[in-house]
């Protein structure tokens, strides 16, 4: 049996469509989640400290979606000298699990989504964050230094201050 080119054509088409199909959903597959995504960046060692610590971990590594305004070591450096060592204490647990749930969003918020906007957002914890997307991101009295940090479960936003509910 003789293919026409056109045949032949098509077929070779649907194999590069599954090869790239095969591709692209091993690598969704394998995008890390946001827990990961901040091991693996040291300036986040910190946040990861306190989020073990405060036994957050398997949270921010479930479904989400999520949206996390992550303090840099240098926004958690920014506190008073000792806060830091307080928090991470087992019996102020309680304090610093709504001090890193007043970072987490539900859902996934790009800042292309709240470009050019103010409003103020339910946070995890219960309380509202402001956000200012006017020029540049200042959400309460931080600024987003890095956006979009794209995860399996969310986003991360670096942000240079640590928020206080």
């Amino acid at each position: 049996m003789r293919r026409t080119p056109f045949v032949g054509r098509l077929m070779m088409l649907c194999a590069t469509v599954l090869v790239v199909a095969a591709c692209a959903s091993r690598g969704a597959e394998t995008q890390k989640d946001i827990v990961d995504i901040a091991a693996g960046d040291d300036r986040f060692s910190t946040l990861v400290a306190a989020v073990q610590a405060a036994d957050l971990v398997d949270t921010l590594k479930s479904k989400g979606p999520f949206t996390v305004f992550a303090p840099t070591n240098d926004a958690f450096a920014k506190l008073p000298a000792g806060t830091v060592e307080n928090l991470l204490k087992p019996e102020n647990k309680d304090q610093l699990v709504a001090v890193l749930t007043y970072h987490v969003l539900a859902g996934k918020t790009l800042s292309k989504d709240i470009a050019g906007k103010t409003l103020s957002v339910a946070t995890v914890q219960g309380s509202t964050v402001d956000i200012d997307a006017t020029s540049g991101v200042k959400v309460d009295n931080a600024n987003v230094i890095i956006a979009d940090i794209i995860a399996s479960n969310g986003v991360i936003h670096a942000i240079d201050t640590v928020i206080l509910p």
